[in-house]
């Protein structure tokens, strides 16, 4: 269910006629997504604008054209396991302020297109970095193949990248498998 067909949903059922909802999940996600009724959406804009935290499970080894379980695998990696110590050592390069590039699979528009719709035309256009930052980037879950991360960040980061980045970090591929705000 999409982030709009549950606020949908849920206006139905309450037989709200104002209602809006403070951020959109990745059709992978699960976890919490408010939402603000009647005068309350007036304050919805500054819940969008609030950190996030998100539990995510990576997959190492394989790159999907999503950047997420969902995704066709389009590129695979192999290389030796990924220690612990190898991947706590990779976060701090990730954390703070950095630069994202979005993914083709996002809702964002460009010239009046959403970029989803475009990826699934078959085509890419190239994005301009955008500023985010990463407040916590931390190891919760330690395995060589699927270890699980704890990241506080910013409005408008993309996890799906952040795992790509982090991979490519360490010289291999990655897609998330499991994605919870």
């Amino acid at each position: 269910m999409t982030s709009n067909a549950a606020l949908q949903r849920v206006k139905w059922l309450l037989q709200a006629r104002k209602a809006g909802h403070t951020g959109s999940l990745d059709p992978l996600a699960s976890g919490m997504l408010p939402i603000c009724f009647g005068e309350a959406t007036k304050f919805a804009g500054y819940l969008l604008d609030a950190d996030k935290t998100y539990r995510v499970q990576a997959r190492f080894g394989i790159r999907t054209d999503t950047g997420d379980a969902e995704g066709k695998p389009v590129e695979t990696h192999v290389r030796g396991p990924i220690g612990m110590s190898e991947l706590e050592a990779a976060l701090p390069a990730l954390t703070g302020p950095i630069e994202q590039v979005p993914p083709m699979y996002s809702a964002l528009k460009q010239q009046g297109q959403r970029l989803y719709a475009i990826a699934r035309a078959g085509r890419e256009v190239s994005r301009a970095p955008r500023p985010v930052s990463i407040r916590e980037f931390v190891l919760e879950d330690y395995d060589p193949v699927t270890p699980v991360f704890r990241v506080r960040c910013s409005k408008g980061t993309y996890i799906r990248t952040l795992i790509e980045d982090l991979a490519r970090q360490l010289g291999t591929l990655a897609h998330v498998i499991a994605l919870r705000r």
